[in-house]
């Protein structure tokens, strides 16, 4: 068996492409842009490469878009100020802290100062208990791009037994709550499965993966989860970034499990695309939700 390529990519830009139809119509309703913002403190080289392309996919969909740049020495309390202020723009939309932030900023204090209906990663408690609830006002971007994957190749979740590797709150516990939704993204065949989460503290982990039908891995290490940890025509969702040497791989070893799944994700071109359109989704929301209020 040799896998489906689930092609990120090519679904992303579908996404984005009806996302700029929608935003043209939003000008014309409110004579004015979607507004996102992004605060990135410090230099870190790989939080400027994210942000600088957060910046081009906006632009691309008509949304305008900011950075503002601090100072690695920036204080939490610096930062806290500036959130304030970009929360008191009727002109901003959708602010975004780029993260990891530098210590010894308080990152929870950060994320949870900013205006929930601002909130675009959906990452202050407001929003995760609405979606926790079923009624999301905007779901996280990463989960909500696995969603969006799954629908738009036809791969239903209803039924089925999916195991999530990893306990993240950007990733892993999201994506445990969407799955077991009674409706999803994509409706009640993107919802209704059976879920198992595993983390650094579950025993036998290949004994656990093996049972699923769609196996979600999110956990930061390059090719740990290999052939011998999945079932035989499972679908495999791959949303690990890693880099070796000058090479980007993900979380599962693509090259074997690709001769035992039935489809699975690529790294780079497989997620990662998704995330970004799901930010310009949840920035459009945003926009309509303040200016129709």
């Amino acid at each position: 068996m040799t896998a489906r390529i689930l092609d990120g990519k090519a679904i992303a830009n579908n996404i984005r492409e009806e996302i700029a139809v929608r935003v043209s119509a939003f000008r014309e309703r409110f004579s004015t842009s979607p507004k996102l913002v992004a605060v990135l403190v410090g230099d870190d080289p790989a939080s400027q490469v994210y942000v600088r392309n957060k910046e081009i996919a906006c632009q691309k969909a008509g949304i305008q878009s900011d950075i503002h740049r601090l100072s690695g020495a920036t204080t939490t309390e610096e930062l806290l100020a500036v959130l304030d202020e970009l929360n008191a723009d009727p002109k901003v939309h959708g602010i975004l802290v780029q993260l990891p932030l530098p210590d010894p900023i308080d990152t929870r204090l950060v994320l949870d100062r900013i205006d929930p209906r601002k909130d675009v990663d959906a990452f202050s408690p407001e929003n995760v208990g609405l979606m926790l609830q079923g009624r999301p006002r905007f779901l996280p971007c990463t989960p909500h791009g696995v969603m969006q994957l799954l629908n738009r190749c036809k791969i239903a979740v209803q039924g089925k037994q999916v195991v999530v590797v990893g306990r993240s709150d950007i990733v892993g516990k999201p994506l445990v709550c969407l799955c077991m939704q009674k409706s999803g993204p994509g409706g009640p065949s993107n919802a209704n499965a059976t879920v198992t989460c595993c983390h650094s503290q579950t025993p036998d982990l290949g004994e656990i993966t093996r049972r699923a039908d769609i196996l979600l891995v999110a956990i930061g290490k390059p090719n740990w989860i290999n052939a011998s940890m999945v079932k035989p025509g499972a679908v495999v969702i791959d949303i690990g970034i890693n880099r070796i040497a000058d090479r980007l791989v993900g979380d599962v070893d693509f090259d074997s499990v690709s001769q035992v799944a039935s489809a699975i994700t690529p790294v780079p071109g497989g997620v990662g695309p998704l995330t970004i359109a799901m930010l310009l989704e949840n920035t459009l929301r945003a926009a309509e939700e303040q200016l129709s209020s």
